[in-house]
C-alpha cells in the first residue's frame, strides 16, 4: 500500500521517519495525518521520539529487522524508547547521521565510503548483514538518495551502470532509477518504505508513483 502524505506541509517524509518490517521511528508530536498512514501502509508499530533532541529522525536513524543504528548524540531517554528485541548501536564518528549514510535492508548494507573499519564492523554486526562501502551517482550519503526493501532498490536517476549492477548484486533484487516529489532525486529523503508499503511526499506524480510501485514490488 502506498500513501501520499506531508508533515506540516513538508513532503520530505524520509527526513523525519525511519522504518523496518516491524517498527517505524517517527519524530515526536507528528500530525495524525502522517502517523496513521505510516502505521497502516507499512503495517508497523510506530514509536514517536526525537533523536539527539532533533526532529530529523529519518536522517539520524537506519534500521532493519535485526537492529537500529543511530547518532551517538542520542540521549538515554531516547534510547529507552527503542524496541528491546532489536540490537541497538550508535555511530561513534563524524558520519553519525546513520539514515543519510547507510542504505540497508534485511540482506545487505551500503555505507558511506568515509566510515571507519570499526564502524563498518558495527554496522554489519548490528544489522546482521554484509556491509560494504560505496557511492550512488558519485554521492557518498547513500541513504539519502535511495530506498531499499526486500523486493528492490529505487535509486538516484543518475546512477551509473556500475552502480546499478553493484546494487543489484549486493541487495539481490531489481534496481530502478527514479525521482519522487516531482523530480527530486533524493529518494531517501522523500519517502519511507518496507515490504508492506510506502509513505511518500504528496508532490509525487502519477508517473513517479508507477516507478515506485514497480521498483519496490508493490504491483
Amino acid at each position: 500500500m502506498i500513501s501520499l502524505a506531508n508533515l506540516f506541509g513538508n513532503p520530505y517524509i524520509g527526513v523525519y521517519c525511519s522504518a523496518s518490517e516491524r517498527y517505524a521511528i517517527l519524530l515526536k508530536n507528528a500530525e495524525k495525518t502522517l502517523v496513521e498512514p505510516i502505521r497502516e501502509s507499512l503495517s508497523v508499530e510506530v514509536i514517536e521520539t526525537n533523536i539527539s533532541g532533533s526532529t530529523i529522525v529519518g536522517s539520524l536513524v537506519a534500521m532493519n529487522s535485526n537492529g537500529i543504528i543511530l547518532s551517538n548524540f542520542a540521549t538515554e531517554d531516547e534510547l529507552s524508547l527503542l524496541p528491546d528485541d532489536l540490537e541497538v548501536a550508535v555511530m561513534e564518528e563524524k558520519y553519525n547521521a546513520a539514515g543519510n549514510n547507510i542504505l540497508v535492508n534485511d540482506r545487505a548494507a551500503l555505507v558511506n565510503p568515509g566510515v571507519s573499519d570499526e564502524s563498518l564492523r558495527v554496522i554489519s554486526d548490528t544489522f546482521g548483514v554484509e556491509a560494504v562501502r560505496g557511492t550512488i551517482a558519485g554521492i557518498t550519503t547513500v541513504g539519502s538518495v535511495a530506498l531499499a526493501n526486500g523486493k528492490g532498490v529505487l535509486c538516484h536517476p543518475r546512477a551509473s551502470e556500475d552502480d546499478v549492477e553493484h546494487l543489484r548484486s549486493l541487495f539481490s533484487g531489481q534496481v530502478t532509477l527514479a525521482t519522487l516529489n516531482y523530480g527530486i532525486p533524493w529518494l531517501g529523503a522523500c519517502a519511507v518504505a518496507n515490504n508492506s508499503g510506502c509513505v511518500v511526499g504528496e508532490k509525487t506524480t502519477p508517473i513517479e508513483l508507477g516507478k515506485l510501485e514497480d521498483g519496490l514490488g508493490y504491483l
